[in-house]
């Protein structure tokens, strides 16, 4: 069943229509990274909205009636609702959304403090519509703060990588593991879909859906391979745990599996059981064990399996005099894992002479879930309004907080001479980067996933920037 678009939106928002100056015609707002942990955003998630929320007859008879007796009982009051508005969108639009939304290509990476998204309403009688929609698509602080963080560590990583290794091996280094750490299925997909834009590897099934039926692609974005989980390992009993292991290395003989090896001990497992008793059987498959570590301190019991293994197994210095492990044999983190204890592993192995080939990671909560819309401080504000046919710039200008002043005017943004960003008014030179994506009920521009890959590229400038 559709989700009913009167019911998507914050209550207070119901009374609204009345305080808008008399004979407002247009209200414009528009969506921007107020600052944060990092200083440049990747917008993402607003295509799914769109398709999901906004496109099409999405005001109905039946939604209006069940918004009307809603709000009845929730404010106990039966005069706030806007019925006759929402009855003009119905009967005048078809029940499709008289607004017009622009914004940057999904996937741009653009500095924070400026415009990412405009919207403005099309038909002077639904000038309240334009916030009321606010809440919906404030919605794409998520993807959008997923997609950032995930770039900012494939930063982090094609850096080690270029120090110590092989930067080609970076698109399978950080595998998102956070399906069942999000506070929803739809929170899953998007989230994981955000993470592809920039990473290959993924155990989140949602995210492949939502890549499929929402950005125009039927090519696979997310990949995995076979793994074990406590459960597959434990059932064996610790007296078998060997056994466990063996049996993982007889059922996938070749291609590169996942064994999870800290159930009891994992030095034991990495220098016995692993490197000594299935050792032979390692060597002569086809294909790479990969050994997962899931507790302790990370940077710590990476550097000591690391070691173990190395030991065990062999290795040998590449063209940087950094240590890569056997072929055979190579460490994913699963546990524990967020920005800065990928750094610290990083380094703590670099210092100790090992290449960032060795080593993947997984990260679930951290990458899906433990964020919020203030970690970039995203906003969508008025800065324009047409009272009575005369256009008025609207702002705020807190004199407790700088920080939450608001931008005025009719806005657009603009490519500099050094390939940046600038917010200008619309007026001003320069090509709009924002077009229209949504008009009218329709979505009149769509983004393939390789189109918002693509423009989450990382340029070779950007990691000089990570140096800095």
């Amino acid at each position: 069943m559709n989700p009913n678009i009167l019911l998507l939106s914050d209550s207070y928002k119901i009374s609204h229509y009345r305080q808008y100056p008399p004979d407002t015609r247009t209200v414009y707002s528009y969506f921007e990274s107020r600052g944060g942990r990092f200083s440049d955003v990747v917008y993402f998630g607003l295509q799914y909205l769109l398709k999901r929320y906004l496109a099409g007859a999405v005001v109905t008879k039946e939604g209006i009636d069940e918004a009307e007796a809603l709000f009845a009982v929730h404010f106990g009051d039966t005069s706030l609702f806007n019925r006759s508005g929402w009855e003009h969108i119905l009967h005048r639009h078809d029940g499709r959304l008289p607004v017009r939304i622009r914004s940057v290509p999904e996937g741009t990476p653009v500095p924070v403090h400026n415009v990412m998204m405009t919207i403005e309403n099309t038909d002077p009688a639904c000038f309240w519509l334009t916030n009321y929609l606010e809440t919906l698509l404030v919605q794409t602080w998520y993807g959008s703060t997923v997609a950032t963080l995930s770039r900012e560590i494939k930063k982090m990583l094609l850096q080690f990588l270029h120090e110590t290794g092989t930067p080609e091996l970076v698109n399978f280094k950080l595998h998102d593991f956070g399906f069942r750490g999000v506070s929803s299925v739809e929170t899953a997909g998007i989230g994981g879909a955000a993470h592809l834009v920039n990473f290959m590897g993924s155990d989140t099934l949602a995210a492949l859906t939502c890549i499929r039926d929402y950005y125009n692609t039927s090519a696979m974005h997310g990949f995995s391979i076979p793994a074990a989980e406590h459960s597959t390992i434990t059932s064996w009993g610790r007296d078998s745990e060997v056994l466990a292991y063996a049996n993982m290395l007889m059922q996938y003989p070749e291609g590169v599996v996942a064994c999870v090896s800290d159930s009891y001990d994992i030095y034991n497992a990495c220098e016995h059981l692993w490197g000594e008793t299935l050792r032979s059987k390692v060597l002569a498959r086809e294909g790479t064990l990969v050994v997962r570590p899931d507790s302790g301190n990370p940077a710590e019991v990476v550097l000591n399996v690391m070691e173990i293994l190395g030991q065990k197994f062999g290795c040998e210095a590449n063209r940087y005099g950094y240590k890569v492990l056997n072929p055979k044999v190579r460490v994913i983190q699963g546990d524990g894992v967020e920005y800065d204890s990928i750094h610290a592993i990083l380094q703590t192995l670099k210092n100790h002479g090992w290449s960032a080939d060795n080593i993947a990671f997984g990260m679930g909560g951290a990458l899906l879930q433990k964020l919020n819309r203030d970690t970039q401080k995203f906003a969508l504000k008025c800065s324009w309004a047409d009272v009575g046919g005369e256009g008025r710039d609207v702002y705020k200008q807190p004199a407790t907080d700088a920080g939450k002043s608001s931008k005025r005017g009719r806005l657009k943004l603009v490519r500099n001479a050094d390939g940046g960003y600038s917010t200008v008014p619309e007026s001003a030179a320069g090509d709009d980067v924002l077009s229209t994506v949504f008009e009218s009920g329709m979505v009149v521009r769509q983004y393939s996933f390789e189109d918002v890959k693509k423009a989450a590229a990382i340029p070779a400038t950007a990691l000089q920037e990570y140096q800095q």
